[in-house]
């Protein structure tokens, strides 16, 4: 028997939970259609998201984000713990109070585009993002507003949020 190196446990945990993930959509998209599937993803995973940073900030010893600061250093601990080798973006902090997140490949977007679903889908990837900060009590806005898929419409995707920090 192989020993797994160090990361490779949680690559297959993150693998496999996105592969729950499009599964539960797949299923859902054949039982209740396009529009219903895109409703209950969009508000199950903005609602893992709230649990989600809520275990992460105990894992982390982390109390509340008071400053952009703050939100930065959890900010980064947390892709490094849901991030998988697979998924293609890349994030910075272009200014103050300020968090940007690019797309260059979205494995959301490519396994929607399969099932025949994109033209319709709506995106469910920064839905568990704003569940995180929703979770963390953050006040945000986020630009561009996207109602579809950002990816399938203009072949990129990205999003500013814009935090009410440090004020």
């Amino acid at each position: 028997m192989k020993t797994l190196e160090k990361d490779e446990p949680k690559e297959i945990l993150i693998k496999n939970w996105m592969t729950h993930d499009a599964m539960w959509f797949y299923h859902c998209l054949q039982e209740c259609g396009i529009e219903r599937t895109n409703k209950i993803n969009k508000s199950a995973v903005r609602a893992m998201g709230v649990i989600e940073i809520k275990r992460i900030q105990n894992a982390l010893g982390v109390d509340r984000v008071r400053t952009f600061e703050d939100f930065k250093l959890l900010n980064d601990a947390i892709w490094g713990i849901v991030k998988g080798e697979f998924m293609r973006f890349s994030y910075g902090y272009p200014a103050k109070n300020v968090f940007r997140g690019d797309f260059e490949k979205c494995f959301a977007y490519e396994g929607i585009k399969q099932l025949g679903g994109i033209g319709q889908y709506q995106c469910g990837i920064f839905e568990r993002i704003y569940g995180w900060f929703d979770g963390l009590g953050m006040r945000y806005s986020v630009s561009p507003q996207v109602s579809g898929c950002m990816m399938h419409t203009d072949g990129k995707c990205f999003r500013e949020i814009t935090f009410s920090l440090d004020k």
